[in-house]
């Protein structure tokens, strides 16, 4: 087998529902869409960790990748990252967001010691904020920027996309697990 081989079989497992592609702007059917995935978020990822075990939990979603209890502390980390970001944009011009290492909070001691529940309630509680804040959001707020320093000025409306992508990303890792594993 063909290294080019592993990498694309790799990159399935990596990028179940493919990888991010950013807009240059979302439409207002679009915008609705996006906001309604990120609040269906906390309940989907509740749904697809539902009735696992405790060894289910500690099983990585792939070779090499995280395990599932690692994922499920990673939405609300990534999402209360996301709200807050929302937050600065909207009340400073163009801020610059501070990026954190992703994987390196993944392997901190509250990954690896809380239990999941904690973070699905923690993901519900920041939903319930973060959604409501997107609902009152004009059309002009969505155009409203950010300066990510690895990757330039973004519009809150590819925010938006990336963040309704980004939970279904996350949960399908974990569908598609149970589906291979057959759980």
């Amino acid at each position: 087998m063909s290294s080019s081989t592993v990498d694309d079989s790799t990159a399935d497992l990596r990028f179940p529902t493919g990888r991010f592609q950013r807009p240059a702007e979302l439409d207002t059917d679009a915008r609705a869409r996006a906001i309604e995935s990120i609040a269906a978020t906390p309940a989907r990822l509740r749904e697809a960790v539902r009735g696992l075990s405790d060894s289910q939990i500690e099983t990585p979603y792939r070779p090499g990748g995280w395990t599932v209890r690692q994922l499920v502390h990673h939405v609300p980390d990534s999402h209360l990252n996301a709200y807050v970001r929302f937050k600065l944009a909207l009340t400073e011009d163009a801020p610059t967001i501070k990026p954190y290492d992703e994987a390196r909070w993944a392997e901190l001691p509250d990954t690896k010691l809380v239990p999941i529940a904690t973070s699905l309630t923690l993901l519900d509680a920041v939903h319930e904020r973060w959604v409501a804040l997107l609902r009152a959001m004009q059309p002009s707020d969505f155009a409203r920027t950010l300066v990510h320093p690895e990757t330039g000025r973004q519009r809150l409306d590819q925010m938006l996309a990336l963040y309704a992508w980004h939970g279904a990303h996350h949960v399908a890792h974990i569908t598609t697990l149970r589906g291979r594993m057959g759980w």
